[in-house]
């Protein structure tokens, strides 16, 4: 439920609309660096320009701190502050080492300002006073040598030390040692035994105990006591300041660590071919034809192994063939020719991809292991190497400056610190009056620079200006202004003593803002000695959510001068749904100290109980400006964070980034949504309570002993909802009804995901039951658990248990899946997540996922969103995969930079310049392979480039000037590999439509179901751009309308002419026909399902062995583009006359096209089965950024488009009917035939084939020589010659025998003789069909000579003509010839239906599939339907009837019927008429007792009704 809460009650509903909804308009405008400081402009240049330094760097740099008393007047949290307690610290940071932390250099002030350790005696925070140990051994903090970025020290320091070596800056009283040491007298005994044998840590891990979270303090020094000093000092901490990022580091380190550099399992250095779970109905008893190389000889070794032969054992039988059975074939490996990939010993050859997709003879090189070292192997020094995520992260500068910068104003500050005290005590001794003018002139000197130098470090910590330090230095100020008899008039206070008071208070509240900083945001430093945080209360059962926001720091310029007043809102969400709202109205203009701020110092309260948020809640605050004109107001930044990191609340003040974009994505929010932990032009400070509060588990356990069964329809019920696979597609009211019976719910009925979404809300009892259904269920595939993963399950445990199941899917099949867990990352509690740690245990094991999921994270930091997430994990893919695997990254990643900058030059250039420029620039890519031999291609790693053919280099001329190059093969037996680079288009969508489309023809494949997919590789490299792999001799269907002339669109023929031109071999052409049927069904499914859009011949291609295959994927989900209002794709998907016309042969093989249609339907019906798996897969990228999809209705376009929910049957009748709408959708062709015009940018007037003939090309036929030539038979006893029967001029006959190729070969003859005259088509071997193909030769043959003797009279009469008619004449009569009567002969001439007839639930379903060889009483072919009729006949006739298919003598229908209140089948009969309009075609009555259920059968027609 949504609670709206109000500060301000005087506020109206419509102001409150007004903040929530106004348009940002000022977070564009362009922040000059004098308005943003991101916090340390301009400070680095005026290092050495101001004091002068010592030339000693062996000093330490320290920094007096010295603690403030408890004042009387109101104070911030951050002005309070408690000391540490040293034996607390010890025990927290009991790992800390002595020579560790020597390695770590400190940043600070000297420690010549402290006095000497021996005089110190510190309590602890209890009062106990702690016993110093001045021991070397027991000292737990020793010197720390300076860091290299520290400067020298100042001159002028070194004389006052030489005049004074005992000064001391502060309080001369008790004072903490400069290396404070911590004995083990003050550790618990326990503790103090174990460190004496404790391992040596880096100093980084040493403060995650204890120093890391955000501390507040609080005074507990008598106001009548001398105050306390303290001294603090910079640890450089590599791996961050802050704890979640030092924690991340450290798992990182552990998961890499599993894994050794000698274990060769893990780390082979090798590639492995991708296998899959082996397809046995595909390869149930199928063989290989493989070609083995061996060794350095050119002899192939020709094996045939079964698709089920283990590669083990396929090299045993190498070893034996090659007489090498001493050697072991575990020593041995075989790669694919051409790749730089190999096959897995252990698997089926039929488990690996390449077998699966490559049908011809497969080369494999035989090799011994050890002489194909893995060149990617991780190598024995980067088991030690550390990580430091500041080496590898792209922001990693803005770590050193700061160190840089803090480190020069803090030596600054020390020196005007030290001088303002000295000349202070100068003044005293020698008896000079605070009034002096040359006291008080170098007073002010002193302040104002002390004051610059305050600002200097509050520039570098984020210009955060806190509470404290303004009142420090507003007290400051204050003492310029004070009369000399004030000074004197309080006897207990001395003018030194109130300096001394005063300067202590800013250096405290400098060092409390230090430690804010780094325990808010990612530093390399860290104070040493931290304080210690106050204590915690229990808030008790009933407490609310409250916190102070305290201000905005560091406001650009531009804001205070546009906006008159600033305000705020908080929200608290989960799950991307608010929980709550707070609106603030209270305006606030800026203000001006060091920097601009709105300070509005409010408390916020949620009517929320803490124990009723979910663990995973995340605050939003949004920051408005109200405009000074019309008072409306401008969101200007927002920031969120969760509010129990670590399952803990957040204590004391704490500093975040906001960032200037627009609206939040409230689906989004997620702690990695925003980088708040850098400081950005705009700071938050908000001051959380000291309440400790820790999340519990609940152990609910329900007893489910006495649950009743169910009613019969609440499962079925439950089975129907569980048809829609994901909880974003159930309404609020199914939702209830799935969570009502959820202890009925199983992996048999239902889904976890969608019983768990179905959950009334988040509370704490709640979300006890789903831990207690999660932890019963069996999943009953590990894939189940993808749905857990989406953004609207954020709780932990759903997702820990989400990846323990996807643990146990092997690398290969996780490859598969992997975009979509790169995108569940966002929605991750934090970066130690158990899904990021399988990313990088897995990653670890293969080179394969490691290399994916290098470009898949390097494309991801190209959102708008989760950047800094993808980098740390970036840094720590990089990190665990080792220096050669890194080093192999960095080289694709400059190709692609080459690549890039090439197309821009050629994209800039004028058009006949482009090539030349592309050439000149190609030399780039020739120094790039000169310099680094070879790379990985970065589209397919197991390709490896050496080098650039130039001559095959070009560009394309659509919009975006794609480029083509192509790389030289690195394997000496691999081909050139061509790839175009895209710069200017999105190609993450082309990805992820091309993986979903990979998952079906997986799918297909494991269902025995080959569709003859080319599915090429893609690659999104970058915003807007990527490779693309070209697939070998591939044309656009575009370019095959072209070469037919500008109606080749509209022509029937096109595809079929194409096809038989490139394949002059039978073989070929058949399997280029077979090739077509399959693919051209499976793309019609995909495209289908996915509602792929922006169809037309350009993007659709073909190969000359057959195969069909879309590309550019722009537009999907159904977003057509329009022209003028009206939808250009208005077709379900491609498929054209044109493309039936291929498979049918022009009509003359309509049985074909069933075929198809059954192919198409039983492909639609095997994908649908596996709908769970691809909402799940779609609904992971909801969140992607993709341009199509986006939103729940895309979601649902895709569910309407599989429709799970329907039964096989009613699946095959709706597909059906969009192949129908397809093949009669002319609006296709048109859209081809416009962008055929388009493309022909010069098309060269056709050749006139009219030509003027002589008057002799009319005279009869009976002028001719010969009148006619009929084909009587054929004799299969001489090599299948044709008897013909001539008909001469004079009506006299011959015979003659003629072979088929004689017959091509006389064509062949008219067609260079005539070239200019229309001949007709001759009827090649590649016209016949699957069968009876003699009796198809026969009739082609006669129809063929038919029109060539009565067409043109110069060929009829013709040399060649008479020649092959008139010579050789056959001396036999017909009864004498051994002839095979070519007469019309089908194996079944009967006319008969498909039906498939089901009855269940007392509903009889009958499916009309496919009618053959029907035909009205004068032959023609019918515009048929079907009339069923039920018998006996109840109350009602109960007629149906299907719709009619209008001039086909095989038409199909797969149309269904359906009665109802069938409850049985005995003594029912099935009338079935088939009718043309009114006449009668065919019947038949069906005993429905003796009918085989659930099975397709056919049915003979009678001719009569019985």
């Amino acid at each position: 439920m949504e609670y709206c809460w109000k500060t301000d009650p005087n506020s109206s509903e419509s102001h409150e609309e007004q903040h929530e909804h106004e348009e940002f308009h000022s977070a564009n405008q362009p922040l000059f660096p004098r308005q943003v400081s991101v916090g340390f402009d301009q400070l680095v240049d005026e290092i050495s320009n101001e004091i002068p330094f010592y030339q000693s760097e062996m000093e330490e740099n320290t920094i007096f701190v010295p603690s403030a008393p408890s004042r009387d007047s109101k104070r911030h949290s951050l002005d309070k502050i408690h000391q540490i307690s040293l034996n607390e610290f010890t025990s927290k940071s009991s790992e800390l080492s002595y020579h560790q932390i020597r390695k770590s250099p400190v940043i600070g002030f000297r420690n010549s300002v402290l006095p000497n350790p021996q005089n110190v005696n510190t309590e602890t925070s209890s009062g106990k006073p702690i016993r110093k140990d001045h021991d070397a051994e027991n000292y737990r903090f020793s010197i720390l040598i300076p860091s290299s970025t520290h400067l020298d020290k100042i001159n002028s320091w070194r004389e006052l030390e030489n005049e004074n070596p005992n000064y001391h800056i502060g309080f001369e009283s008790i004072i903490p040692p400069a290396y404070p040491s911590f004995s083990t007298d003050f550790m618990p005994k326990e503790d103090s035994e174990k460190s004496r044998n404790r391992n040596i840590v880096e100093p980084s891990l040493m403060f995650l105990k204890g120093s890391f979270l955000p501390r507040t303090w609080e005074s507990t020094w008598p106001k009548n006591k001398e105050l306390i000093g303290c001294f603090i000092q910079l640890v450089e901490v590599p791996q961050g300041s802050n704890m979640s990022l030092a924690s991340f580091c450290n798992n990182v380190k552990k998961v890499r660590e599993a894994y050794h550099a000698a274990d060769i399992n893990s780390n082979s250095g090798k590639i492995w071919s991708t296998t899959t779970a082996f397809p046995h109905q595909l390869f149930s008893n199928t063989k290989f034809s493989i070609n083995i190389f061996t060794g350095n000889s050119t002899q192939l070794l020709h094996l045939m192994p079964y698709a089920n032969y283990l590669a083990k054992d396929l090299i045993a039988e190498i070893l034996h063939f090659g007489r090498n059975d001493q050697l072991f074939p575990k020593d041995h490996l075989l790669s694919i020719c051409g790749y730089e990939e190999f096959l897995q010993n252990d698997q089926p050859l039929g488990s690996h991809k390449i077998f699966q997709k490559y049908k011809s003879v497969i080369q494999l090189k035989l090799h011994n292991n050890g002489d194909v070292p893995g060149k990617l192997s991780r190598k024995h020094e980067d088991d030690h190497s550390q990580f430091y995520l500041n080496q590898l992260l792209e922001f990693m500068h803005i770590w050193k400056v700061s160190r840089q910068c803090l480190s020069t104003v803090i030596k600054k500050y020390e020196f005007h610190l030290k001088y303002l005290l000295k000349t202070q005590k100068d003044a005293e001794e020698q008896g000079l009056t605070p009034v002096s003018s040359n006291v008080q002139n170098s007073f002010k000197q002193n302040v104002d620079k002390i004051i610059e130098e305050v600002k200097n470090i509050c520039s570098v910590l984020g210009c955060v200006e806190t509470k404290q330090i303004t009142d420090a230095v507003n007290e400051l100020n204050l003492l310029l202004q004070r009369k000399v008899e004030n000074f004197h008039q309080n006897s207990e206070t001395s003018a030194k003593g109130l300096i001394d008071k005063v300067t202590a208070e800013l250096s405290t509240s400098i060092y409390q803002l230090i430690d804010v900083y780094c325990s808010s945001f990612h530093a390399d430093f860290q104070p040493l000695n931290a304080p210690e945080r106050i204590s915690r209360v229990n808030p008790g059962l009933y407490s609310h959510l409250n916190f102070t926001v305290y201000a905005v720091h560091n406001i650009p310029e531009n804001w205070v001068y546009s906006y008159k007043a600033f305000s705020f809102s908080c929200w608290l969400t989960y799950a991307g749904k608010k929980l709550c709202q707070v609106r603030n109205f209270r305006n606030i203009p800026a203000k001006k100290s060091f920097f601009f701020l709105v300070n509005w110092n409010e408390t916020v309260t949620f009517p929320l109980e803490i124990k009723s948020l979910p663990r995973e809640s995340m605050l939003t605050i949004k920051l408005f400006g109200i405009i000074c004109a019309t008072s409306n107001a401008d969101l200007l930044a927002w920031t969120c964070l969760p509010l129990f990191p670590k399952d803990k609340a957040i204590l004391g003040s704490m500093l975040f980034g906001m960032t200037l974009q627009s609206e939040p994505p409230i689906e989004m929010i997620a702690p990695g949504v925003w980088d708040i932990s850098q400081p950005s032009p705009a700071t938050l400070q908000i001051d959380f309570p000291a309440i400790e509060w820790e999340h519990m588990k609940l152990d609910s356990e329900e007893n489910r002993s006495n649950l009743e069964k169910p009613p019969k329809e609440c499962l079925k019920h439950i089975a129907r909802l569980s048809q829609k696979h994901s909880p974003l597609l159930l309404s609020e009211e199914k939702r209830r009804y799935l969570w009502f019976y959820r202890f009925y719910c199983n992996n048999e009925n239902c889904s976890l995901p969608l019983v768990l979404g179905s959950a009334p809300g988040w509370d704490e009892r709640t979300v006890s039951e789903m831990h207690t259904i999660l932890r019963r269920w069996k999943f009953s595939h590990p894939l189940e658990a993808l749905g857990l993963l989406t953004s609207s399950f954020p709780d932990q445990e759903m997702r820990k248990v989400a990846v323990q199941q996807l643990d146990n899917l092997s690398n290969d099949e996780l490859l598969e899946y992997l975009p979509q867990l790169v995108q569940a990352v966002k929605f991750e509690w934090n970066l130690e997540s158990p899904l990021v740690q399988l990313l990088l245990h897995r990653s670890l094991q293969s080179i394969q996922i490691a290399h994916r999921l290098y470009w898949l994270l390097k494309d991801a930091q190209n959102e708008a969103y989760f950047k800094s997430w993808y980098q740390k994990l970036l840094a720590a893919l990089q990190f665990c995969t080792g220096k050669a695997l890194s080093d192999e990254f960095s080289k694709e990643k400059k190709l692609i930079e080459i690549l890039e900058d090439i197309g821009e030059k050629v994209k800039s250039a004028s058009d006949p310049q482009r090539q030349e420029v592309l050439m000149k620039e190609i030399g780039r890519l020739e120094e790039f392979f000169q310099h680094i031999n070879t790379c990985h291609l970065p589209v397919n790693p197991a390709l490896c480039i050496k080098g650039i053919d130039r001559k095959a280099c070009s560009y394309f001329t659509s919009n975006a000037l794609p480029l083509k190059i192509t790389f030289i093969n690195a394997n000496p037996m691999g081909k050139n590999i061509s790839v175009i680079f895209k710069a200017g288009d999105d190609l993450r969508q082309d990805m992820f439509v091309l993986q979903i489309i990979q998952v079906m023809d997986n799918i297909w494949l494991q269902e025995g179901l080959d569709m003859q997919m080319i599915i090429y590789a893609c690659l999104s490299t970058g915003k807007g751009q990527g490779l693309v792999q070209m697939v070998p001799d591939a044309v656009t269907l575009g370019k095959v309308h072209r070469h037919s002339g500008l109606i080749g669109p509209l022509r029937e023929n096109t595809i079929k002419k194409w096809f038989s031109e490139h394949n002059h071999l039978k073989e070929d052409y058949e399997k280029a026909l077979r090739n077509f049927f399959y693919s051209c069904a499976g793309w019609c499914v995909v495209t289908f399902i996915l509602g792929v859009c922006d169809r037309h011949n350009d993007n659709i291609m073909l190969t000359k062995s057959g195969h069909m295959f879309h590309i550019d994927y722009g537009k999907f989900l159904g977003h057509a583009q329009t022209f003028g209002g009206i939808k250009r794709d208005r077709a379900p998907f491609i498929f054209t006359s044109e493309m039936e016309n291929f498979i049918t042969e022009g009509g003359k093989n309509p049985q074909h096209f069933q075929d198809f249609v059954e192919l198409c339907c039983r492909a639609y019906n095997i994908v649908r089965k596996h709908s769970r798996l691809l909402l799940n897969l779609l609904e992971m990228m909801l969140h992607a950024g993709l341009p199509e999809l986006s939103g729940i209705q895309d979601l649902k376009y895709v569910y309407n488009n599989l429709r799970p929910q329907d039964t096989d049957l009613e699946a095959t009748s709706h597909f059906t009917k969009k192949i129908k709408e397809s093949l009669e959708c002319f609006p296709v062709k048109l859209n081809n035939l416009i962008h055929t015009l388009a493309q022909m940018t010069a098309i060269s007037p056709a050749k006139s084939t009219s030509q003027t003939f002589s008057q002799e090309s009319c005279v009869l036929s009976a002028n001719r020589s010969i009148r006619r030539a009929t084909i009587l038979g054929f004799s299969k006893k001489r090599n299948n010659l044709y008897l013909i029967r001539v008909t001469h001029g004079d009506n006299e006959t011959s015979l003659t025998e003629k072979s088929f190729d004689q017959f091509s070969k006389l064509h062949s003859q008219l067609q260079k003789q005539f070239a200019a005259l229309p001949l007709p088509e001759f009827p090649h071997w590649w016209h016949l069909p699957f069968t009876n193909s003699d009796h198809k030769r026969f009739r082609d043959l006669n129809h063929y000579m038919e029109q060539i003797l009565n067409g043109s009279f110069e060929v009829a009469n013709s040399d060649h003509v008479l020649r092959f008619f008139l010579s050789k004449p056959v001396q036999k009569t017909i009864e004498e010839s051994s002839l095979v009567d070519l007469g019309e002969k089908f194996p079944d001439k009967r006319p008969k239906v498909q039906l498939v007839i089901s009855c269940e639930d007392a509903k009889l379903t009958i499916l009309v599939k496919h009618m053959q060889n029907i035909h009205l009483p004068d032959g023609s072919a019918p515009t048929a339907h079907v009339e069923f009729y039920l018998l006996p006949y109840p109350n009602e006739v109960r007629r149906r009837k299907t719709k009619s298919v209008p001039k086909c003598t095989d038409p199909t229908y797969n149309e269904i019927v359906v009665y109802d209140e069938v409850t049985e089948l005995q003594g029912r009969v099935l009338m079935l008429v088939v009718k043309s309009k009114t006449t009668f075609v065919g019947a038949i009555n069906i005993q429905l007792c003796s009918v085989p259920l659930n099975e397709e059968k056919w049915y003979p027609l009678g001719n009569s009704i019985i």
